[in-house]
Order: structure tokens, then C-alpha cells, then sequence
């Protein structure tokens, strides 16, 4: 039995997925916004690697450090997923669009209580991940976290402001995902 292929291109081939990713989203928004995470985690750590090599003129393919992806794809499937799941979950009850600057609230809330907390524990878990010790970790956070954290309120608020004001709420953990995609990127080269 022959199989048709699709071309790439076919803008039907798109909306399909589109259509697909909506419906897994409506079914199981938990396990579609975890795996989204995990994938878009390890490419971030992919990309990183990319541009450090293209950066010294060596082979792309030649090289890699494939536990780098794994590690992040981990990260981003069983925390990041769930994790800001829950987190835009929370920030709709706790600051609902119809409070007096809500606007204001979310950003802050974001910024000053869950950049911070997610920062270390992505410090944390890359640690564990990597099997360093505890004193590797305290070493890491007294020397790489404030410059890592002032890097994502810099990167982030601008994403961040428009993802918790303006983007609906099933799509948020995408949005940062998206964003996500280039800040790992940042954070796997910091980290080296």
C-alpha cells in the first residue's frame, strides 16, 4: 500500500498541526505543555552547543555533548512544564484581570517572587542532573545566579508582560516556551 507524502509546504500540513496541538492541549494540558517544554528545552541546549561551535569554526555535527539536551529536556518536562502550568493557573486566581492594576501585580509577581525561585531551581536541578556535589552548587549560585538573574529580568519582563497580560491562558506556557528556546540557549553557554 503506498503512502502519500505531504509536502512540508502544503499550508494544510500546518493547520492540521495546529489542529492536533490544540486538541492534545484540551485533553491533557498538563502532559502536552510538559513535552512542548522538554522539546523546546533540549533544542535550546542544542542551539547553544551550535553556536559555541560555529563561534570556534568547528563541524556542527561532530562533537556534540548529547547528555546537554537530555539533562534539558528532562528539566523542561517534569519542571518547566508543570511548573509554569501551574504558575499562570495560580496568577489568574490570585490577580484576576478584573483587580485595580492587575497589570502592574502579575509583572511583579512574576519578576520578584517566581523568576528568582525558578532561577535557583533550575541551578538546582541542572546540579543534580550533572551529578555535581552541593558545594558545586553553592559555588555556582555565589558566582553565576545574580548575573543570571539580572540577565532574565532584562530578557524576560518585556515577554513576560505581554505573555501574562495579553496571551490566553492555554497558550502561555508555549509563549514562554518560544522564548525559553533562546534563554537556554543563553543559560547553557553562561553555565559553561
Amino acid at each position: 500500500m503506498p503512502v502519500e507524502s505531504i509536502p512540508v509546504r502544503d499550508p494544510a500540513f500546518y493547520q492540521r498541526l495546529l489542529q492536533q496541538y490544540l486538541l492534545l492541549l484540551k485533553k491533557y494540558p498538563i502532559l502536552t505543555k510538559s513535552v512542548t517544554s522538554g522539546i523546546l528545552s533540549a533544542l535550546g541546549n542544542l542551539l547553544s552547543q551550535g553556536l559555541r561551535r560555529r563561534g570556534k569554526g568547528s563541524s556542527l555535527g561532530k562533537g556534540l555533548e548529547w547528555l546537554g539536551p537530555a539533562r534539558f529536556a528532562a528539566y523542561g518536562l517534569c519542571v518547566t512544564g508543570p511548573v509554569s502550568h501551574y504558575f499562570y493557573q495560580c496568577l489568574e486566581l490570585l490577580v484576576p484581570s478584573s483587580a485595580s492594576h492587575c497589570v502592574l501585580k502579575r509583572l511583579l509577581l512574576d519578576r520578584l517572587i517566581f523568576a528568582p525561585a525558578f532561577l535557583l531551581v533550575f541551578f538546582l536541578a541542572m546540579n543534580f542532573l550533572e551529578g555535581k556535589s552541593w558545594a558545586a552548587f553553592q559555588n555556582r549560585v555565589r558566582t553565576e545566579y545574580w548575573s543570571a538573574l539580572k540577565m532574565n529580568w532584562k530578557v524576560w519582563t518585556p515577554f513576560q508582560f505581554i505573555n501574562i497580560n495579553y496571551v490566553p491562558v492555554q497558550f502561555r506556557v508555549l509563549f514562554a516556551n518560544l522564548v525559553a528556546l533562546f534563554w537556554y540557549a543563553y543559560l547553557a553557554s553562561v553555565r559553561k
